[in-house]
């Protein structure tokens, strides 16, 4: 009897340093792909990715800053939705997708897999916006039916 209440209480004692372990572990590290549009080719991502664009006039504008912060806050849902986000703070020397887009000042934009813009707009959105937007996108809808029919 003594014996049982001994391991009973290691048992008791080591669960929750064991549950902490595994829970480390077993939650991967998702960071956010973030590109420079400067070394972005759009076709890259055609049919394999969604863009979240975000431009801005410089990387210190506070908007940037608060967007960057959002998306940073939720990555395993842009991962999810297969989102790579590209930056490009620097109108000086205008890269391709900003010549494409012509953004003035701050701007967030969704082109989605099929490299159709599908939202614009001029002020930061948390990710769970940003998620809502791509699950109503046609493509998205595929997809989940798609994986629901493969089990």
């Amino acid at each position: 009897m003594k014996r049982f209440l001994i391991l009973g209480l290691v048992t008791l004692i080591g669960l929750p340093a064991f549950a902490q372990e595994a829970d480390a572990v077993s939650e991967p590290d998702i960071m956010l792909d973030i590109r420079d549009a400067s070394d972005v080719d759009l076709d890259d991502f055609l049919w394999r990715n969604r863009l979240i664009v975000v431009f801005a006039n410089t990387d210190r504008d506070p908007a940037f800053q608060q967007q960057m912060e959002l998306l940073a806050e939720r990555p395993e849902a842009l991962f999810l939705r297969d989102v790579v986000v590209v930056i490009d703070t620097n109108p000086a020397e205008p890269s391709e997708i900003r010549t494409s887009l012509r953004p003035r000042g701050f701007s967030f934009v969704f082109i989605d897999k099929d490299g159709v813009v599908k939202l614009r707009k001029p002020a930061p959105w948390d990710v769970r916006e940003i998620s809502r937007s791509i699950d109503k996108t046609e493509l998205r809808q595929q997809e989940l039916r798609d994986a629901r029919e493969a089990g």
